[in-house]
């Protein structure tokens, strides 16, 4: 029986993505033989899938799709970014992006269920066809998609961790100065983080209880309360400039504020153009990830 090396069990994962331990069960099975090691892992079922979709999946990848006045953002969750750079999860992550944009899915369980391009199968059984395949948990974990009727849908991916869409409502759409308008504000949301579109959209339990911080806050410094009122209305005003896209300083031209940028252009161009809505996903947020030690897994392989 021909030994499993460790170079061989790396030239497998890197053809397959699947994990360590899989690799070197394969290749001791076909007795070091590349390809029927592929086959084998390819050929593992639901049993095996099910095993690994327990598996906290906190990698993967950000991925958009669309052009024009309609587009989509996915996140698709693996358990290592080594995984998460493997052909096939990239083609099936990209065809997740390609189902939701074309079958305008109402939600998760409709996407899951709609068919994944050019398979056969159901977005979710190829989802446990991937699982089987490349030997890690893998999970459409949510997906954004914009279509209106007149206007531009711009989306930004900075690398593969952070994913923004935004929607501009214009009849200027065809204009490429509003598609370039649109990717600078992806990206300056991707940079600043807001947390609302505007004020208007702020919970008004949460300016309430950013009053009571602020007015607490100022009593202890003895001011009496016409005073205090007066400080909080600033206060409050330049928290709205922090959390509201269109009241946040823009990260091109910090002495320029969102909103007044989408009027510059609009009135450059002569017509209305509206920032309507905005998505931001940032990879694994709110996941718990995976502490495996990968340097200790690849010393226990090779020993």
């Amino acid at each position: 029986m021909a030994k499993i090396s460790a170079s061989m069990v790396s030239e497998l994962r890197g053809k397959t993505g699947a994990g360590m331990m899989d690799c070197k069960k394969a290749l001791s099975e076909v007795d070091g033989d590349i390809d029927k090691a592929i086959d084998i892992l390819r050929k593992k079922g639901l049993s095996a899938a099910a095993k690994k979709a327990g598996r906290a999946a906190a990698e993967g990848l950000i991925v958009s799709a669309g052009t024009g006045a309609c587009g989509v953002l996915v996140e698709v969750n693996a358990e290592t970014d080594f995984v998460a750079k493997n052909d096939g999860f990239v083609s099936f992550a990209n065809g997740v992006a390609e189902t939701a944009l074309k079958d305008a899915p109402a939600d998760m369980d409709a996407l899951l269920a709609s068919p994944f391009p050019g398979t056969g199968r159901t977005v979710a059984e190829e989802q446990t066809h991937q699982i089987a395949t490349i030997g890690e948990n893998i999970n459409v974990r949510r997906f954004g998609r914009f279509e209106l009727a007149a206007g531009q849908v711009v989306s930004y991916v900075h690398g593969v961790k952070i994913g923004v869409m935004v929607e501009l409502a214009t009849d200027k759409g065809g204009d490429d100065k509003v598609a370039a308008l649109g990717r600078l504000l992806a990206m300056h949301v991707a940079a600043a983080n807001p947390q609302y579109l505007n004020r208007e959209a702020v919970p008004a339990e949460v300016v309430e209880k950013e009053k009571e911080i602020m007015r607490a806050k100022a009593k202890d410094s003895g001011k009496p309360d016409n005073i205090i009122e007066k400080i909080i209305i600033g206060q409050i005003n330049k928290f709205f400039g922090e959390i509201c896209l269109l009241e946040q300083a823009y990260v091109i031209d910090p002495d320029l504020k969102v909103g007044k940028v989408v009027e510059a252009l609009a009135k450059e161009l002569g017509g209305e153009i509206t920032l309507t809505r905005y998505e931001r996903f940032q990879l694994g947020e709110g996941v718990e990830k995976r502490s495996d030690d990968f340097a200790a897994e690849v010393a226990a392989m090779t020993k």
